[in-house]
C-alpha cells in the first residue's frame, strides 16, 4: 500500500525525483517506529539508524529527521507531499508549519491556501475538494482550531507560525501570546497543540532553530515527529560550520545542478582584467556597466524563447548588493542618471532597505514583491544585504556584490536568491539556464573556491569583452520572404534579414490592395489547399473580397488616390503567394491517452481506507459546494442500483479509462473496495453513505493503483483534418547587433558559435534568413538549395504534430521541410548515436502518422505524398541527394 501510495502522490505532485525519494524515505520511517509520544526516544533513534546510518541522534526531544535539500528544489511541495501521505497513511490530521521569519510565513500561507498559483496540494482531489483548514498566527486567538473539533471536522488541521510566535525568550519576561489562556478552550492555544496526539512539526529553514530559545519552544510543543527542512544542514561556529546529526537526507547544490533543476550559476569578468589598476569606484561603475550588458543579452535571449515557444515573456533584473544604505543611495543616483548608458535605466531601479520610511518604503516593497511581473518597470534592484530567505523569484538572472566578503560568502550568499528556472526547467538555452555574478575582482578567488573538491557550486567562467559585437544581442523576427515582398521597405524592422527581399509592388495602394488580397485567400477556410483557394474560379470572388477589405482601411492612406488593376494585382499576389509557400494541409496529430492504454488486473490494496459516514444535511451541504452535479443527478434521477456503479462513473470520466475496454476491470476493482467498507461500515445505508460523500476521492484512489498498472500497447493517435492550409508563420531568433548575416556556403567561422550567426544567400528557402542549430543543418541546407524547388526550417506552432514521452506530450517541430517535383519531404537530421532513444523514436512515429494523413488528403485533391526522412548525422555531406536518402530507409 505503502509504496503505491507514494508513487501516487509523486505522480499527482508532480514531484521532481529528490522529492520522490524524501518521500520514500518518510514512508519507511513510518513503517518501522511508531508515531506515539510514549515510545522510547533513543529506541527510535537507534531503529532508524540501522537503516539510515547518518542519523546519530534526533537533537530534540523527540523524533526530528533533516532532509538537506538544495535552494530551487522545491522543499515547500514536498511539505504537502509529506502532510498528505502522512493523512492518508496514518491518518494525521494535525500539522504544525514553522517559518524562520515573516516573508517565509506569509508565503506559506499563500501556498496553502486552494486557488492560489502555488498551492502545495495542487493535483490531489482529496485536498481541493476538502481542503485543509489553515490556522495561522493572525487567526488562532479566534478558537477557529478548537471549534472546528469540536464540530467534528474531520480532515486536516494545518497551523502555520513564525518562530517569533512561539518562542519562550520575549522582551519583557512575559509568556509569548500563545502562551497565554484563551477564552475558547481555558488552556493556552501552545497548550492544546502540546496535548494533540498526532500533531506532526514541519520545520522550513530549519537552520534557523538551532538557538536555545528556539530549541526549547519546540521541545515543548511535544509533536510526534519533526520533519526538518533546509539547503544548509548545519551551524556556524568559530571552528567552522557543525553539521547537523539528523540528516537522512541530503541532495546538495552541485546534485541540483547537474540534474538541471536550477540554473547555472557563472562568475563574470572581462578578459585580461586587472582590477588593481582600477580605483573602487571605477571598479564598481565597471561592474555596473558589464552587468547591463549581460542583462541586455539576458533580456533578449528571454524575448526570443519566448516568442519562439509561444509562452509568456520574462523579465529579468539585476541585484546589486552595496555596502550600506548610503552606498547604496549613491549607487541608484548613479544608475538613473543621464551619464550612466544615457539615462536608460532611470525609474527602473529600486533600493530596498532600512534607511527608507513611510510611502517610499511601501512603494518600494511592493515593486519589490511585483518584479516578476513583465510589465513592472523594476530591473535594478539595489540591497544592502542579500535578500532573506523565503523572497522566491525566478527571474534573478545577474547579480553584482559590491561589498567585501570573502569567495565561499559570495558564492554562498549570492547564488541562493536566484537559482530558481522562470518555466519550472531548463530550457537548453545556456543564458537563459544561467545565473551570473560579476565579481571582476574576485573572479580567481571564487573560481578557486568553486573548484575545491568539497565545494557544493561548481562555477562556470563567463568572460565578455565590453567593446564586442557579441555583447549587444537583438530579438530578429522575420516573416517569410512572400510576407515581405507586400510590405514597403520602409516598415521592414530587421534590415539585415529583409534588405535582399524586393517588394512586389512600388505604390503604397497596391502593396496595401495586395496585403488585403492575402487577407481574403485566408479566410477561405473551405477550399482543401493554396492552390484550390487561388484557383482561376476563385480568383473574382477574391478580388470582390479583397476590395472590401481594401476599402474598409483607406482611412491608412489618408489622401492618396491610385489607379490600380485590382485584378492583375490580386493574380500576381496568388501567383507569387503559392511560388512562396509549401501548401501545408490543417492536420492535428495528438497521441491518443487512451486506447493505447489498458490495465492489468490486480488486488486493490485497501488498508489505508477508513472513511466513516457523515450526517446527510452534511453530505448535501457537501455535494453541493463541492460536486453540484453529483447531488443533482442523485436528487433528480433514479438512484443507482450497484454501489459500484457511483466508483465506476467517477472512473470513467479519466480520459485514460475507456469503459468500453476496462468495464469488467472498474466493476471487479470498485467491487473490490466495496467489499472493503462493508469490513467496518455495519449497515448498507453507511456503506452509501460514504461511497457518495467520498466517490471523487474513492474513484481517485482506484484510479492511482492502476496505474501502477498501466500497460501501454502501440501508439495510436488522435487525428482532425480541417479543410484549408496553413501560412507560413514568423521565426523569432536571436542575434549579435550590428553584424552582417553570411552566406550559408561560407565554411570560414568557428563551428562552435553558429547558434549565434544568421545565414542567408538563399534562392530557395522560403525565407530570407535562417539560423542553424549545427553546422550538420547548414551542411544540409546546401543539399536544399541543389536538389528542392523549395525549402524551409519551420517555426513552432507551424505544424499540429505532438508526441508522447511517458505522460507527457510536447509539439514535434522537425529540422526542414522541402518540397521537390514528386514530393514534400519533412526532414530530421540527428546524431547517429540518437537515433534509437525513445523521444526520437516517438518524434517519428508522430511525425510518420501525420505524413500518412497529409499524403492519403493531398491524394483526394492531386497532389504530392509527404514522406518522412530520418537522416544521421555523419551522412549528410555535399555530394548528396534528398532521394538518395529516401532510397536508403
Amino acid at each position: 500500500m505503502t509504496e503505491k501510495l507514494v508513487n501516487s502522490i509523486s505522480g499527482r505532485l508532480s514531484l521532481r525525483r529528490p522529492l520522490t525519494e524524501s518521500l520514500e524515505i518518510l514512508s519507511r520511517i513510518t513503517d518501522i517506529i511508531s508515531l506515539d509520544k510514549d515510545a522510547d526516544l533513543q529506541e527510535r533513534c537507534s531503529i532508524i539508524q540501522s537503516e539510515f546510518p547518518s542519523v546519530a541522534d534526533f537533537e530534540r526531544n523527540f523524533p526530528s529527521l533533516c532532509f538537506a535539500i538544495a535552494t530551487g528544489v522545491g522543499k515547500t511541495r514536498l511539505m504537502g507531499a509529506f502532510i498528505s501521505y502522512l493523512h492518508l497513511s496514518k491518518h494525521i490530521n494535525n500539522f504544525f508549519v514553522l517559518a524562520p521569519n515573516l516573508t517565509i510565513y506569509n508565503k506559506l500561507i499563500d501556498d496553502f491556501t486552494p486557488n492560489t498559483p502555488k498551492y502545495v496540494f495542487n493535483g490531489l482531489s482529496e485536498f481541493i475538494v476538502d481542503p485543509p483548514l489553515i490556522i495561522t498566527g493572525d487567526n488562532y486567538e479566534s478558537g477557529i482550531d478548537v471549534r472546528s473539533n469540536q464540530l467534528i471536522f474531520t480532515g486536516i488541521h494545518i497551523n502555520i507560525f513564525n518562530i517569533s510566535k512561539i518562542n519562550t525568550e520575549v522582551r519583557g519576561g512575559n509568556a509569548p501570546r500563545i502562551k497565554r489562556l484563551s477564552e475558547y478552550i481555558g488552556q493556552s492555544y501552545f497548550e492544546y497543540l502540546a496535548a494533540l496526539p498526532d500533531l506532526v512539526l514541519l520545520m522550513d529553514e530549519s537552520h534557523r532553530y538551532r538557538a536555545s530559545a528556539g530549541l526549547k519552544a519546540l521541545n515543548e510543543l511535544n509533536p510526534i515527529l519533526g520533519l526538518e527542512l533546509t539547503a544548509t544542514p548545519f551551524t556556524e561556529s568559530t571552528k567552522g560550520p557543525v553539521f547537523f546529526k539528523n540528516i537522512i537526507y541530503e541532495y546538495p547544490l552541485s546534485k541540483a545542478m547537474e540534474d538541471g533543476y536550477v540554473k547555472e550559476p557563472a562568475v563574470v569578468t572581462q578578459k585580461n582584467f586587472i582590477a588593481s589598476q582600477f580605483t573602487q569606484e571605477q571598479l564598481e561603475r565597471i561592474k555596473l556597466e558589464d552587468a547591463i550588458r549581460i542583462h541586455e543579452a539576458t533580456k533578449v535571449e528571454l524575448e526570443t524563447y519566448a516568442r519562439q515557444n509561444g509562452k509568456n515573456i520574462v523579465k529579468p533584473f539585476i541585484l546589486v548588493i552595496a555596502r550600506d544604505t548610503t552606498h547604496a543611495a549613491e549607487l541608484k543616483k548613479l544608475i538613473e542618471s543621464g551619464d550612466f548608458f544615457n539615462g536608460a535605466y532611470k525609474g527602473k531601479v529600486i533600493q530596498v532597505d532600512s534607511s527608507q520610511r513611510g510611502e517610499e518604503k511601501e512603494e518600494n516593497v511592493e515593486r519589490l514583491l511585483s518584479v516578476e511581473k513583465n510589465d513592472e518597470p523594476t530591473e535594478i534592484v539595489i540591497h544592502v544585504n542579500m535578500l532573506k530567505e523565503g523572497w522566491d523569484v525566478t527571474n534573478l538572472y545577474t547579480i553584482v556584490p559590491l561589498r567585501a566578503a570573502n569567495a565561499r560568502t559570495l558564492v554562498e550568499q549570492s547564488i541562493g536568491r536566484g537559482l530558481r528556472l522562470p518555466y519550472g526547467k531548463r530550457t537548453g538555452v545556456t543564458t537563459i539556464d544561467r545565473l551570473n555574478i560579476i565579481a571582476h575582482d574576485h573572479f580567481q578567488e571564487i573560481v578557486d573556491e568553486a573548484n575545491r573538491p568539497d565545494s557544493q557550486v561548481h562555477i562556470k567562467a563567463v568572460f565578455i569583452d565590453k567593446d564586442a559585437d557579441s555583447q549587444k544581442l537583438k530579438t530578429v523576427v522575420t516573416p517569410s520572404s512572400f510576407s515581405l515582398k507586400l510590405q514597403p521597405t520602409s516598415s521592414n524592422a530587421n534590415r539585415a534579414v529583409a534588405d535582399s527581399v524586393t517588394p512586389m509592388f512600388n505604390k503604397p495602394a497596391e502593396q496595401k490592395f495586395a496585403q488585403a488580397v492575402v487577407a481574403a485567400i485566408q479566410s477561405r477556410d473551405s477550399s482543401p489547399s493554396l492552390t484550390y483557394a487561388v484557383s482561376d474560379d476563385t480568383m473574382e470572388s477574391i478580388v470582390a473580397e479583397a476590395q472590401g477589405i481594401y476599402s474598409s482601411e483607406q482611412n491608412d492612406l489618408p489622401g492618396i488616390e491610385e489607379e490600380i488593376d485590382y485584378r492583375k494585382i490580386a493574380e500576381e499576389t496568388a501567383r507569387v503567394m503559392i511560388a512562396g509557400t509549401i501548401d501545408i494541409p490543417r492536420i492535428l496529430v495528438i497521441p491518443k491517452n487512451n486506447t493505447n492504454i489498458s490495465y492489468g488486473s490486480f488486488k486493490l490494496d485497501c488498508s489505508g481506507i477508513r472513511y466513516q459516514p457523515v450526517s446527510r444535511d452534511l453530505l448535501i451541504q457537501h455535494l453541493r459546494t463541492n460536486n453540484q452535479e453529483v447531488l443533482s443527478s442523485i436528487k433528480e434521477y433514479a438512484v443507482e442500483e450497484r454501489l459500484e456503479d457511483y466508483l465506476v462513473r467517477g472512473l470513467i470520466d479519466y480520459e485514460d479509462i475507456s469503459y468500453d475496454d476496462q468495464s469488467d476491470l472498474l466493476y471487479d476493482l470498485s467491487a473490490q473496495l466495496i467489499k472493503h467498507l462493508e469490513t467496518y461500515l455495519k449497515t448498507f445505508e453507511d456503506t452509501r453513505n460514504v461511497v457518495l460523500f467520498h466517490q471523487k476521492q474513492l474513484a481517485d484512489f482506484i484510479h492511482a493503483q492502476m496505474l501502477d498498472h498501466q500497460i501501454e500497447a502501440a501508439s495510436e493517435f488522435d487525428i482532425k483534418i480541417s479543410k484549408g492550409f496553413t501560412p507560413l508563420k514568423e521565426i523569432a531568433f536571436t542575434a549579435e547587433e550590428g553584424t552582417e548575416p553570411l552566406n550559408f556556403r561560407n565554411t570560414s567561422f568557428d563551428k562552435s558559435k553558429i547558434g549565434k550567426i544568421i545565414f542567408n544567400g538563399f534562392f530557395k528557402c522560403l525565407y530570407p534568413a535562417m539560423k542553424f542549430d549545427s553546422d550538420t543543418e547548414r551542411r544540409f541546407s546546401v543539399i536544399l538549395e541543389q536538389d528542392s524547388i523549395k525549402w524551409l526550417k519551420p517555426a513552432k506552432g507551424q505544424f499540429q504534430i505532438h508526441y508522447r514521452m511517458g505522460n507527457s506530450y510536447s509539439e514535434y517541430v522537425p529540422d526542414f521541410v522541402a518540397e521537390t517535383s514528386d514530393c514534400i519531404y519533412m526532414i530530421e537530421t540527428k546524431a547517429k548515436n540518437e537515433l534509437s532513444s525513445p523521444e526520437v523514436l516517438s518524434k517519428q512515429d508522430a511525425a510518420v502518422e501525420w505524413c500518412k494523413i497529409a499524403t492519403d488528403y493531398n491524394a483526394d485533391i492531386g497532389k504530392k505524398p509527404w514522406i518522412y526522412l530520418l537522416i544521421p548525422h555523419d551522412e549528410v555531406k555535399d555530394n548528396m541527394t534528398l532521394i538518395s536518402f529516401r532510397r536508403s530507409k
